[in-house]
């Protein structure tokens, strides 16, 4: 009990010690401190994942049905040991990259906060407690889009507050519903509905279920409101673009799992319309976010537009409700996680040496910075669906999964799509590696100037992406975990 609040307070109160304490004289400090909460919370995490493993507590109670708990089941595992290395990582990727930005204070300040508050996300033991952190995250994680300061920074953090809560505000809706046809809002393999009840008024719970995964859908960049990402993800620091793109987008992938699995059941929606229609936004996204992501000329934008198709590959096997799609869902959260942390760190490594955020601006790139682009490309191979990365085996699992479910016509359009949609992804990846390893006869080859950025950047691009290989290379454990949690819920 205590180190799952450990998890989620130590975090919380660190980041407001430093909102409020004075600016600190020596910079030194300011790291070492963060350094030292983000090594903390991550003993935290671990040993929460170690010695509470299926516990569950109740913290206290808004109202005699309404208790504010937590627990620690295979689903939490997945998704706070993720959030734990990329914050990490990216935090002390951070402490280089954030020379050159204002307010260091605040950056790590919120940043600390938005890591127990999605801590608290992981650990939730119910859909009250998960709404509330849910809430939270939005409004902790805003500060990390408008950082800047700028007029840009400050329309996209509006936007993604205003998207953000009408989401929020849509799955509060169903919330209300729900809590009328359950026994209770507790987590629960198979679902929390009451069958008598439920059967009664179907075709009501039904539009109840689309409209919230159409609100917890927003944060997950699900058409048609998946607007806000490729707009405020551009504008904040790159290590902040990072999480934001591999981290802060998956709590509305984790709502969607607890929603569906957790309280609905999967047999409650599994034929109907709802499915239908789910699977068919999903494809759209996948499809949509490709194509845009390969038009944009923005390195950043382009990898929010790839965030915007890749995610919804998880939704789609969440939507198959396949043993193999699910199982193939949950391992790209992890194999996305790593892969585009990295991609946005590397992006942030290049604006950082050399001042350009353009693609076209980037020829020759790897002769300058090797190491660099090297975990670019290696990621980019994964995020297409190349062996042995880790995104190739979500991808089969994805794609086995939905050619065995027997959904007509989306059992074979799915991996079409999805396939379609890796070509695209070569297109817009591979592109910057072809470029700035082989530049052409006309660069000039004697004059290049390699300029790596420090280990404090390096180091954790590494980390990343010996992760994201690791995943395809040795497959076997992990997914052996994700099909037992699986099998208990489809």
């Amino acid at each position: 009990m205590y180190l799952i609040l450990l998890s989620i307070v130590f975090p919380v109160l660190a980041g407001v010690y430093l909102l409020v304490r004075k600016e600190m004289a020596d910079r030194r400090h300011l790291l070492i401190t963060a350094g030292i909460c983000f090594a903390i919370t991550g003993i935290l995490v671990v040993a929460t994942l170690l010695t509470q493993y299926g516990a569950d507590f109740i913290l206290f109670n808004l109202t005699a049905s309404l208790p504010i708990c937590f627990a620690v089941d295979g689903m939490s595992a997945i998704f706070s040991a993720m959030t734990m290395i990329i914050f990490i990582c990216a935090g002390f990727f951070s402490f280089e990259y954030m020379k050159h930005e204002t307010k260091e204070k605040r950056y790590y300040g919120y940043y600390l906060i938005v890591f127990g508050v999605l801590n608290a996300l992981c650990f939730a033991g119910n859909l009250i407690t998960f709404y509330l952190f849910f809430e939270m995250l939005t409004l902790s994680s805003m500060p990390l889009v408008l950082h800047n300061g700028s007029h840009e920074a400050i329309m996209a953090g509006l936007k993604y507050l205003f998207y953000s809560l009408c989401g929020a505000y849509a799955a509060l809706f169903g919330i209300y519903f729900i809590s009328g046809y359950s026994d209770s809002l507790t987590f629960t393999a198979g679902g929390v509905l009451n069958t008598p009840a439920a059967a009664e008024h179907m075709g009501l719970l039904l539009i109840v279920a689309f409209v919230m995964i159409l609100g917890f859908g927003v944060k997950a960049g699900m058409f048609p409101m998946h607007a806000w990402l490729p707009t405020a993800h551009p504008v904040a620091p790159a290590p902040a673009s990072a999480v934001l793109s591999a981290v802060i987008v998956k709590a509305g992938v984790l709502a969607i799992v607890r929603l569906i699995y957790f309280i609905f059941g999967p047999s409650f929606l599994r034929g109907t319309w709802v499915q239908t229609a789910w699977l068919i936004l999903t494809l759209i996204t996948v499809f949509m976010g490709s194509m845009l992501a390969y038009r944009e000329k923005v390195l950043k934008k382009r990898l929010a537009y790839s965030t915007v198709s890749q995610l919804s590959y998880i939704l789609f096997g969440l939507a198959i409700m396949d043993t193999g799609s699910v199982t193939g869902g949950l391992l790209h959260v992890l194999a996305h996680g790593f892969i585009k942390s990295t991609l946005f760190l590397c992006a942030g490594a290049i604006i950082y040496t050399t001042g350009k955020t353009r693609v076209d601006e980037l020829r020759g790139i790897g002769k300058e910075m090797p190491l660099t682009m090297w975990c670019y490309t290696i990621v980019s191979l994964g995020l297409i669906g190349i062996p042995p990365t880790g995104g190739f085996i979500s991808k089969w699992y994805l794609a086995t999964g939905s050619l065995s479910s027997a959904i007509p016509v989306f059992s074979w359009l799915g991996p079409v799509i999805l396939l379609v949609s890796a070509l695209l992804t070569a297109g817009y990846l591979l592109p910057l590696t072809i470029q700035g390893f082989f530049p052409g006869a006309d660069y000039d080859y004697e004059h290049f100037k390699k300029r790596e950025p420090s280990a404090r950047m390096t180091i954790p691009l590494l980390i990343l992406t010996v992760l994201s290989v690791l995943i395809g290379l040795f497959p076997t454990p992990l997914v052996d975990f994700l099909t037992k949690i699986v099998s208990a819920i489809v």
